[in-house]
């Protein structure tokens, strides 16, 4: 029964493993809906901040501010990198870093520098074994995202850009769609789109600038950049728990799987070895 030992010690170690992934599946069950609920959160600010920028941006000189400048040629970019701390949540990091890895070609073969601020392990580490210049970073981001860690490596780009060290930043993370659908996602950030500065509202509006209306313009759209980078760590933390919950589940599927054909193994295995010895006593019954 040296092969029936063997079979029940792998069923063991399955049914182990199975305990495991449907524990992390509920637990990222859990977190899902409360990274979801920060998500949404995040975003009626975002909004509001964007509407009083445009409304800025219209009453100031595009000129006067240099996030708004629109670069003649570009010669050196920034990519704001924002990947999960963790693995064992499918392919979300390897769909970022695969996006990643194709505009890194495409900038490369149109001879554009490319600097990296990295926001999470996973993208850290890539950064790194590619020998990339990487300008800022953040790991360790934790299951809530926190604009305290991220004002620090976020103002170094921002000022790069300002200081025209860099001519565009743009952003590559996961975007949240649904339970089952996450996307790996190439925005731009720096400079500012029609898309950012258009604004429709309802009401009338006019502001009293002080000190004027281009000074509080450059400092209003850091606060915006700020809150666009924060939604998308958000997207990008409950896409990571989504895509766990998936993961785990699908693993826990599997080992369900494997211990219901090792257990049909193991009972042909043990039938076997009963008519064997079955057989031997019928044998030695017949030769007496």
């Amino acid at each position: 029964m040296a092969a029936g030992k063997e079979i029940r010690t792998k069923i063991k170690s399955v049914q182990s493993t199975q305990k495991i992934t449907k524990a992390m599946q509920m637990v990222a069950t859990s977190k899902m809906r409360k990274t979801q609920e920060r998500m949404r959160a995040a975003r009626p600010y975002a909004e509001k901040v964007r509407e009083v920028m445009a409304h800025l941006a219209q009453a100031a000189e595009k000129s006067a501010s240099h996030y708004l400048r629109k670069p003649s040629q570009i010669k050196k970019v920034g990519i704001i990198l924002i990947t999960a701390d963790k693995g064992l949540c499918g392919g979300l990091n390897t769909n970022s870093l695969k996006l990643f890895a194709e505009k890194l070609r495409d900038f490369q073969e149109q001879t554009v520098d490319v600097t990296v601020c990295a926001l999470g392990q996973k993208g850290m580490v890539a950064a790194n074994r590619l020998k990339l210049d990487i300008m800022s970073s953040a790991v360790g981001l934790g299951d809530i995202p926190q604009m305290a860690k991220l004002i620090g490596p976020l103002s170094g780009v921002f000022k790069r850009f300002y200081e025209q060290e860099l001519d565009a930043v743009y952003v590559v993370y996961s975007k949240f769609v649904n339970t089952m659908k996450q996307q790996a996602t190439f925005e731009q950030l720096l400079p500012l789109s029609e898309r950012d500065l258009k604004v429709e509202s309802k009401y009338p509006w006019d502001y009293i600038y002080e000190p004027s209306a281009e000074e509080v313009l450059d400092l209003l759209i850091p606060r915006y950049l700020e809150s666009v980078v924060y939604q998308c760590v958000a997207d990008n933390m409950a896409s990571e728990q989504a895509s766990r919950m998936i993961a785990m589940r699908a693993a826990t599927d599997n080992a369900g799987e494997a211990i219901h054909e090792l257990s049909l193994a193991y009972n042909k295995s043990r039938q076997a070895a009963i008519t064997k010895e079955l057989a031997e006593i019928c044998a030695g019954a017949a030769a007496v």
